[in-house]
């Protein structure tokens, strides 16, 4: 007679630090973008170490845990983060040229594209996460839009809307940690 033996996931969820840390840098990174401080080390150091290091090891962790939408979410938004911290980097300390004529508007049009089928996949998940993923698709676009046109007032929209995607993403997290901690719906996800 064979004996079954059943595995039991004891491992934490990584959702929340994958979120924070999109989130929080998200934020950051928008609060420039709306006009409010200038660009420095504070928003490229999140951008490498809390959005891009963190999410990736959030997505590894995902993977453990049989996740593909976690999975590909997180590490790929993490190496977003750090592809634009080196993209910024290279042009600034001139390690090689900046990206050419229309380039950064296709880079964000296609992280822009690649939301908007996550957003899809969104669509059996809760509605905090729909929002997360609605808002940042919009904001790849808007931000792409500001870079094929120049437009300083389009860009300060798109900051606006990336603080309100970075602040879902933060509610989103704290959510998880507190609903998990508590047992109970502390703050709805829907």
């Amino acid at each position: 007679m064979a004996e079954e033996t059943r595995v039991v996931d004891t491992t934490a969820n990584p959702a929340p630090l994958g979120l924070m840390g999109f989130g929080m840098t998200t934020v950051l990174l928008n609060l420039h973008n709306a006009g409010i401080y200038n660009l420095g080390t504070m928003v490229l150091a999140m951008g490498v170490f809390y959005g891009g290091l963190a999410q990736v090891f959030a997505g590894w962790m995902e993977w453990k845990k049989g996740n593909t939408f976690g999975t590909t979410a997180f590490t790929s938004y993490g190496l977003f983060w750090l592809t634009l911290v080196f993209l910024i980097l290279g042009k600034v300390h001139n390690w090689f040229a900046a990206p050419a004529e229309g380039g950064m508007v296709a880079y964000l049009f296609m992280w822009g594209l690649f939301t908007f089928v996550m957003w899809i996949a969104t669509l059996k998940h809760n509605k905090a996460l729909q929002v997360v993923f609605f808002t940042l698709f919009i904001l790849f676009w808007l931000l792409a839009i500001k870079d094929a046109t120049g437009s300083a007032a389009v860009g300060t929209i798109a900051g606006w809307e990336g603080i309100f995607c970075g602040f879902s993403a933060v509610y989103l997290a704290l959510a998880q940690v507190l609903n998990e901690t508590f047992g109970k719906t502390v703050l709805p996800v829907g």
